[in-house]
This record gives C-alpha cells, sequence and structure tokens, in this order.
C-alpha cells in the first residue's frame, strides 16, 4: 500500500473502511496473494469434508448390512459368490479377499493346508490396510492447513503491517484515520487463516476418531471370520490325514 492509497483509505467513508470487499481490493499484493491462498484452501477442505462425510456415512452402511447378511446363517460359499462379482468396501472386501485365498488353497487340484491360516491372516491385514488407507486419504490436507492456516495468515499480517508502517514514515501522519486501515487490512489476513484452519482442525480431528472405530471394526472381523477358518482348517485337515491313512 502506496502513501497515496494510505491518505485515499484514511478519507474513505466508514463503511468502506469496515467492509471486507474495500479491505481486500486495498491491502497489499503479497496480502492478497495469501488471502487468496487460505481461500481457496478453505474451499479445498470443505469439499474433503463433504466427500468424507459421504464417504465413512456409506462405509458405516456398507458394513452394517454385510454383517446383517453375514451372521444371518447363509452359506460362506453363496456369499462369496454373490460379493465376488461386484466392487465391495469395508468387511465384505475382507470377506472377499479372505475367501479368494481359502478357495485356491482347498479347491485346488491337491489341497494344501499347510500355512493356510497364516497366508488368510497376512490377506486380511493387507486388506485391513488397504481399506485404512481410503479411509485416510486427503486427511493430511486437513492436517496441513489446520497447522500452517494461521502462520500464513499471520504472515499475511506482518507484512501487511510492515507496509502500513512504511507508508506511515512516508506521510508523516500517525493519526488513528491512517494507521487503523492498514492494520484492519493486515489483520484481515490472520482471520482468513484462522477461518480455513478451524474447520479443518475440527473435521481432521473428527475423523481420526472415525478411522481408528473403522479399523477396530474391521479388526474384530477379521479375528472372528478368521477363527470361523481356522475351525474349517482344522476339520479338513482332520478329513484329510484320516483319507490318508
Amino acid at each position: 500500500m502506496t502513501p497515496a492509497d494510505v491518505a485515499t483509505a484514511g478519507l474513505a467513508s466508514p463503511l468502506a473502511e469496515v467492509s471486507l470487499v474495500s479491505m481486500f481490493w486495498s491491502a497489499h499484493i503479497v496480502v492478497k496473494a495469501v488471502m487468496l491462498g487460505l481461500l481457496l484452501a478453505s474451499v479445498w477442505c470443505w469439499a474433503i469434508i463433504i466427500n468424507k462425510l459421504v464417504l465413512f456415512a456409506r462405509a458405516q452402511r456398507a458394513m452394517s448390512q454385510f454383517e446383517d447378511v453375514f451372521w444371518s446363517g447363509k452359506s460362506l460359499d453363496e456369499l462369496y459368490a454373490t460379493l465376488s462379482s461386484r466392487p465391495t468396501q469395508g468387511m465384505a472386501t475382507l470377506f472377499v479377499a479372505a475367501m479368494r485365498e481359502w478357495r485356491r488353497s482347498v479347491q485346488g487340484a491337491t489341497s494344501s493346508f499347510m500355512g493356510l491360516q497364516a497366508r488368510i491372516e497376512k490377506v486380511l491385514d493387507v486388506s485391513i490396510a488397504r481399506e485404512v488407507e481410503k479411509l485416510e486419504s486427503s486427511l493430511l490436507v486437513l492436517a496441513t492447513v489446520a497447522s500452517a492456516g494461521p502462520f500464513i495468515g499471520l504472515f499475511g499480517t506482518v507484512w501487511g503491517i510492515m507496509t502500513s508502517f512504511r507508508s506511515i514514515a512516508a506521510s508523516k501522519n500517525t493519526s488513528l484515520a491512517v494507521v487503523a486501515p492498514g492494520i484492519a487490512e493486515a489483520l484481515f489476513a490472520t482471520a482468513i487463516g484462522l477461518f480455513a484452519a478451524i474447520p479443518a482442525l475440527i473435521a481432521y480431528n473428527k475423523f481420526q476418531a472415525d478411522v481408528a472405530k473403522k479399523q477396530a471394526q474391521l479388526e474384530g472381523f477379521a479375528d472372528e471370520f478368521s477363527s470361523i477358518l481356522s475351525r474349517q482348517i482344522d476339520q479338513r485337515s482332520t478329513a484329510h490325514h484320516d483319507q490318508a491313512a
């Protein structure tokens, strides 16, 4: 902001001085860039927040529906045949991956139970990691904006105050009418930084808690399903040894 701009701002009407739009247009180019960057970051964060709310609601609904079907007593082979032919998520993905490994070992030319339990557990662990990675995608953006937003806004504020002080020194006028507009413009950058950071921080903490909750659900189902397959492995292995004897 040049000394002439400061003088013009000082003579402006009170309404113009308190207008957010006027403060933006009269700010220094660096402060404008900071404000625009923070506003874009805020829009990006809100897009992520809305997308995650939809994704988590869909994932929770899919988990509930799968649990109802899984514990209804339906045959595992029938359920696998139904789910393997369409895209899955959550617990259904774990089930399909484990059953695929099970069927490869049991329905092959020579049934092999050696290390099958370990392979199934490994498949379940990998599937859980992939599902958690999907849920956590883009959360780093929220964390970055939440942590860096206030500091970026503070940078814009410091730069704006420096510009205001240079304008004051150039105009040799320390009246409030000269000082106030520049300080208000500078503080506006910090306000936008907080506007972007606070929702991002709240959403990040909420989604991290939701991810931990769903990860616990996936791990619980994996343990239960692994136990079911382990009993099947023991029974088939015993029957196989009896036949061989």
